[in-house]
């Protein structure tokens, strides 16, 4: 899991389109809202973003409060346009980990999963990565809009490269030109460690 995200987290989909509309005037560089010039990704995230109606923050709070006593770990948006759907990952503090499917139409959480794959070292290295986490995934994603306005698609928990941080790994859609960011932000300062936009 260590160092996963810095090449990019999550998929390449998005959460509910909250920042509304386009910036279509914007005269720096056009913005492909017809979907003619836009990639493949692009096109995915067009398609996927505006469906879902429940916001990473709701899905995150309802798949939390499926498993007792849980944190949340990490939520990406995936699914199709016509049945989007936030997976969501939760862990006690012991580390033991859970994969909760949150309806992004909804909200409502099914049934939590326990992760079957997960050895001794790999519950110790969550639940260190856990109590390292003084900053919430929610106020990692606000540092993240305010920084780039649009709509967070995927939030997750990681450590860098080397492990000297623990960080939270944002993915924010810009709903002008469908391009995603990824922010790498501190998970003990909310410092931007690292932003990366993917254009493709």
């Amino acid at each position: 899991m260590a160092g996963a995200l810095l090449t990019g987290c999550g998929s390449d989909d998005g959460d509910a389109a909250k920042t509304g509309a386009s910036t279509a005037g914007r005269a720096a560089s056009p913005s492909p809202t017809d979907g003619s010039t836009l990639t493949d990704d692009q096109r995915e995230r067009q398609a996927l973003v505006p469906q879902a109606k429940v916001g990473y923050d709701k899905a995150l709070d309802a798949a939390v409060a499926t498993v007792d006593k849980s944190k949340p770990v990490s939520i990406e948006l995936d699914g199709t346009p016509d049945k989007p759907t936030w997976e969501a990952e939760v862990a006690t503090s012991d580390g033991a980990a859970h994969t909760v499917h949150v309806d992004a139409v909804t909200g409502k959480a099914g049934q939590p999963q326990a992760d079957t794959d997960q050895d001794q070292d790999d519950r110790r290295e969550l639940a260190d990565l856990l109590k390292k986490a003084t900053v919430t995934p929610q106020q990692a994603a606000q540092t993240a809009t305010d920084k780039t306005k649009g709509t967070v698609t995927s939030v997750e928990l990681d450590d860098s490269d080397n492990g000297a941080k623990v960080l939270w790994s944002v993915d924010v859609v810009t709903t002008d030109d469908w391009n995603k960011t990824t922010f790498d932000i501190d998970a003990t300062n909310r410092e931007i460690l690292r932003e990366h936009v993917d254009r493709d």
